[in-house]
């Protein structure tokens, strides 16, 4: 007799299908035997520009120190965020990327009888979360790709025990502005946790947009998480945190493995912070690439979804996997999204202009061919 392991799980992770990340290089050079030299990934939102300078000196000085455990409270990576936008070491939590935040709340707040809130194309690790605790997601219906912030508050019910905003949101990159957000914060009761993903926050070129750190000491329900894998191109060493209310930092820290963030990152995280020089140029690179995008889906005739972040969506016009097997054998990763009730989209990263055309001058060949 065999013993039925899935039946022994939880009944939410029965019912779970494991999170599909983007393509590596090397599976799709085994797949369609091509040059890992010559494929270019634009899957992930990572950035193209590779790591700074400063984090890797930082990680070079902490390589003779691989056989010690890290600091387990974070105490520096605390301080240099602290330092740079204001917030007492008490409010801050560190993540093994901000994911980890996103797990740790739904861990620590959320039981089977609750509900948690978040939109239509939104962000596959909020319903993943939610059901592996065995709560029950309520799914809003977009508005334009986006957050329909008024039918969230709607939402709401005395069971609702959080609710994800993503901004810009992933994958459709749309934003939220300060007005709505304002109007929403004040509709949901305080009970009820807010966690505003600001992952992608650092693309946004505009020093007039919304910034949810703006907003945490006013609203103590409210937590906004951000990562190091994206602007800061550190995502191989997975360094996330939140900022939030020091009752809630307390829980968290309740839950939180002692060592979640390992030595590199926490050293290489630090750096980050204060390499300015790096993220502006990350920022241009972006706002550079998205352009060259946007102009060759239009030459393309194909419509895309305005985005804030470091990627776009768009429009493929038909069935999108049959394009994305394309791109595939041409050596071109991108995201299909299906899964995010887009079957006509396809996700891609801003890359390096050189990988840009040749995303363009592929889709182009198989649009040509289908």
């Amino acid at each position: 007799m065999s013993c039925d392991f899935l039946a022994l799980a939880l009944p939410g992770v029965q019912k779970l299908s494991p999170y599909v990340p983007g393509k590596p290089i090397e599976e799709l050079a085994r797949e369609f035997d091509l040059d890992p030299a010559q494929i270019i990934k634009l899957a992930s939102n990572e950035n193209p520009l590779g790591p700074a300078p400063m984090a890797l000196k930082a990680i070079q000085q902490e390589l003779p120190y691989l056989t010690r455990y890290p600091d387990g409270n974070g105490f520096a990576l605390k301080q240099a965020i602290s330092q740079r936008f204001g917030f007492d070491s008490a409010m801050i939590t560190l993540g093994n990327g901000s994911n980890d935040i996103l797990e740790l709340l739904t861990r620590a707040f959320v039981a089977p009888e609750h509900e948690v809130v978040f939109s239509q194309h939104a962000f596959a690790v909020y319903p993943i979360v939610t059901q592996a605790v065995g709560a029950r997601a309520v799914e809003v219906p977009a508005l334009n790709w986006g957050h329909d912030l008024q039918a969230m508050a709607a939402a709401v019910t005395p069971a609702t025990r959080l609710i994800f905003v993503a901004n810009p949101n992933n994958p459709t990159g749309t934003w939220v502005g300060r007005s709505e957000l304002e109007a929403f914060l004040d509709q949901v009761p305080e009970q009820v946790l807010v966690v505003l993903d600001e992952a992608y926050t650092e693309y946004v070129d505009d020093k007039h947009a919304l910034n949810g750190f703006d907003y945490v000491k006013k609203h103590r329900n409210l937590i906004v998480s951000r990562t190091f894998s994206k602007a800061y191109g550190l995502a191989a060493l997975r360094v996330g945190y939140c900022v939030s209310h020091p009752d809630i930092a307390d829980v968290l820290n309740r839950v939180r493995q002692p060592f979640n963030v390992n030595n590199l990152g926490l050293a290489a995280a630090v750096a980050s912070l204060s390499d300015n020089a790096y993220l502006e140029e990350s920022r241009r690179a972006n706002r550079e690439g998205m352009i060259q995008l946007e102009q060759g889906f239009a030459e393309q005739g194909l419509s895309w979804i305005p985005s804030r972040g470091n990627f776009v969506a768009v429009d493929v016009g038909r069935d999108a996997a049959p394009v994305y097997e394309g791109l595939l054998r041409r050596g071109v990763i991108v995201r299909p999204v299906a899964g995010y009730g887009m079957p006509n989209h396809l996700r891609v990263t801003v890359g390096l202009p050189l990988q840009n055309q040749r995303f363009l001058d592929a889709l182009a060949e198989v649009l040509a061919d289908e």
